[in-house]
């Protein structure tokens, strides 16, 4: 295998090469004007450490892989189009009304409880860029009013005339009948055909999602067609980069829904939050290769924390309506929760409470935290950690950047004298704050699931992860962690991992068993015609990207309720085709089981009759992956090393400076122990054993962190 793979986060880039039997890591800070520079740097890493140069490693590999948070940062900045919207008749206030909840969404919940000073978020499309059209289908897609065709061209150029960069089109049902939409697309090309335009892109809301719901569908479109000017030239610019530099085969992204896809099958929403999301992929691999069982996945990079939940039982966590930035949408993407506390979290003084506040703003790349002497004047996590002694100044991120004490110093200042404690008190108190704050976070993303945190394996990895394992786990309750293997470049590790695979929805009216009646459902052409034609559009999306038809797989997944509950519940099922009344029963039997396993055994209400909303085809072709294995700690004695030296350290909880052991990437090789307090300082991260705590490195550089009798 000779592989790729890019995670560009927002203050790191990370590289993954895996060259025949060699994985090498490379990093470098995240260049945001242009992603290029910043990937050069970090595949420049890699190649020293294969003694290859550029050309000739990108000319060898079989794919490259990104996986980027550059949709997110586009949305940070409201940095997009001016687009224009059509919406039936009578529909205008849909997207400005926002479900009337709007005022809440993607808002921390002591800010969504304040309602007397709730404002709406600045919106994506201003009211007057809004325009109705007389046309209207009903909910079983029956034509109700014809499309007026003449509204439809005089609304069209009243949206171009005002400045219009792109269009969206949403309709009433079109997700049941979408031939209205359809027409509309045909009518825009005949008036401005692309010689006229040129490239301005027309996204028809059914297309981009498929389930019922008018807002979350037509947020999804306009979201859509706002980063698509940014993904097209930010990706096409990383494309031409890997063009220049000898690699010809097409350039791979990553999807939010956990697969990935060429550039050009690719939607801008798609890739929002994809970086993390492949940390989870790495995740589940690890898990399912090496019987870790119950995994929380926790990625500490330098501007967010994020976790996500794998089940050892396969049962997939997605948010089938997340919420992103401060708008709701109708796609489906892996679950993950995002906490602002990452290295590069800006340290302020919480006036309220007369304490430390940690995040959500980040100091980011650039400037960066203070310590990394680029102009910032904030104190940061990283700066906490330097001053702690945990960070070593002249061999950080191996070296490639020098940190300045002095400058972190000076950065605490004005908090010192807020909290009246001296610099290292300060230090501390940070540490102390965000390890709970990430802690809490685990806990209330578990619990509030139905699970305990110690029926899970707690995964510490980004760059920071090592680093601050120990003191989570404390928080949390738990006695061990696993820093996996290349934990500081792990989500890269997952990005290279993905299967390339495509998901396609539609809402349905699907009534399984009819409470009223007592009747089975029988219409089983009509439900295998919808299965049919997702399966067709996932096919058609794989054998564009050059795939046999025979390599591609389907699954069948169902969004399911009892009679008129609100609450839907994902099933995987068994078969992908009902041919009989037993099929239908079996389905039933599968909701039956997933509801109680998720609600509890005997809160299922079969009576109330079962119905399927929502029809969702994954359609995918397997890829190899690098391989995990032999990360457990087999309980042997193991040996020792050498330390490199000693540095004076400071933890929460203890008096006065602890002198603290240093090792360097020796500390690596497979059963070497160590006892806390420890430093293992790599080319790649840091991993800090606190007291009372030791540390094991297993195969692949995976490191366990174990305290007490475990």
């Amino acid at each position: 295998m000779r592989r790729v793979s890019v995670d560009i986060g927002g203050t790191f880039t990370d590289c993954f090469v895996v060259w025949d039997e060699r994985s090498i890591e490379g990093k470098a800070l995240t260049t945001h004007h242009n992603l290029a520079l910043g990937f050069n740097e970090a595949l420049s890493n890699a190649c020293e450490q294969l003694a290859l140069d550029v050309h000739t490693l990108l000319s060898g590999v079989d794919s490259v892989r990104y996986a980027t948070t550059l949709g997110t940062n586009a949305l940070i900045e409201r940095k997009g189009p001016r687009i224009g919207v059509l919406v039936t008749a009578g529909f205008k206030s849909t997207i400005p009304l926002s479900r009337a909840r709007g005022y809440g969404e993607g808002l921390p919940e002591e800010r969504q409880m304040d309602i007397p000073n709730a404002q709406r978020p600045e919106p994506i499309v201003p009211i007057p860029m809004i325009r109705e059209i007389r046309e209207r289908v009903d909910y079983l897609g029956a034509e109700f009013l014809r499309l007026d065709e003449d509204d439809v061209r005089l609304r069209i150029r009243e949206l171009v005339d005002a400045g219009a960069e792109a269009l969206v089109v949403l309709f009433t049902n079109s997700v049941v009948n979408p031939a209205h939409e359809l027409r509309v697309r045909e009518i825009f090309l005949e008036e401005y055909p692309g010689h006229l335009l040129g490239a301005i892109p027309m996204l028809l809301s059914h297309q981009v999602a498929g389930r019922k719901g008018e807002y979350a569908r037509g947020m999804s479109a306009i979201m859509d067609a706002f980063l698509h000017q940014t993904m097209y030239h930010g990706l096409g610019t990383l494309e031409l980069n890997l063009r220049g530099q000898g690699y010809e085969r097409p350039m791979l992204v990553n999807h939010n829904s956990g697969g990935m896809a060429q550039l050009n099958s690719t939607d801008a929403l798609q890739t929002v939050h994809s970086g993390p999301v492949s940390g989870i992929a790495a995740s589940e691999h690890l898990m399912q290769q090496t019987g870790l069982g119950n995994v929380v996945a926790t990625d500490m990079g330098g501007t967010s924390f994020d976790i996500g939940i794998v089940d050892q039982g396969g049962v997939k966590h997605y948010d089938f309506n997340p919420v992103i930035d401060r708008w709701l949408v109708s796609i489906p993407m892996v679950h993950l929760v995002t906490l602002g506390a990452g290295g590069g979290s800006i340290c302020s003084y919480d006036r309220m409470f007369r304490t430390v506040k940690c995040g959500p703003a980040s100091a980011g790349s650039d400037p960066g935290p203070a310590c990394y002497d680029r102009g910032g004047l904030n104190p940061t996590v990283t700066d906490a950690d330097l001053l702690l002694g945990y960070l070593d100044p002249a061999n950080y991120a191996a070296g490639h950047i020098k940190l300045n004490p002095k400058r972190a110093r000076q950065a605490m200042e004005d908090l010192c004298d807020e909290l009246d404690v001296d610099t290292i008190e300060a230090a501390k108190l940070i540490k102390r704050t965000v390890d709970a704050n990430m802690a809490n976070g685990i806990a209330t993303e578990l619990r509030t699931r139905g699970y305990e945190p110690s029926d899970f394996t707690v995964l510490a990895y980004g760059g920071n992860g090592p680093l601050h394992a120990c003191g989570i786990a404390e928080v949390l309750g738990v006695d061990r962690v696993l820093a996996p293997p290349f934990s500081s470049v792990f989500s890269a590790v997952g990005a290279g991992n993905m299967n390339q695979m495509h998901i396609h929805e539609t809402s349905t009216w699907t009534v399984l068993f009819d409470a009223n009646l007592k009747r089975f459902y029988a219409d089983y052409n009509a439900f295998n015609a919808h299965v049919e034609a997702l399966e067709s559009r996932g096919r058609e999306d794989l054998l564009r990207q050059g795939f046999a038809a025979e390599d591609i797989r389907y699954r069948l997944e169902l969004d399911m309720r009892y009679g008129n509950q609100r609450v839907q519940t994902a099933v995987v099922a068994d078969q992908t085709r009902l041919q009989s009344q037993a099929d239908v029963i079996k389905l039933i039997n599968q909701f039956h089981t997933r509801y109680g396993e998720r609600f509890g055994k005997g809160s299922q209400s079969p009576e109330t009759g079962v119905r399927i909303n929502t029809i969702r085809v994954c359609s995918y072709v397997e890829q190899s992956t690098v391989r995990f294995a032999g990360i457990e700690d087999d309980g042997r004695e193991g040996h020792s090393v050498e330390p490199v030296g000693t540095r004076e350290c400071h933890f929460p909880g203890y008096d006065g400076a602890i002198e603290t052991r240093i090792y360097d990437d020796r500390a690596l090789a497979e059963g070497t122990r160590i006892e806390g307090p420890a430093l293992v300082t790599t080319r790649a991260t840091t991993y800090l054993v606190n007291p009372g705590w030791r540390y094991y490195a297993a195969a692949q550089n995976a490191v366990w962190f174990t305290r007490g009798g475990h």
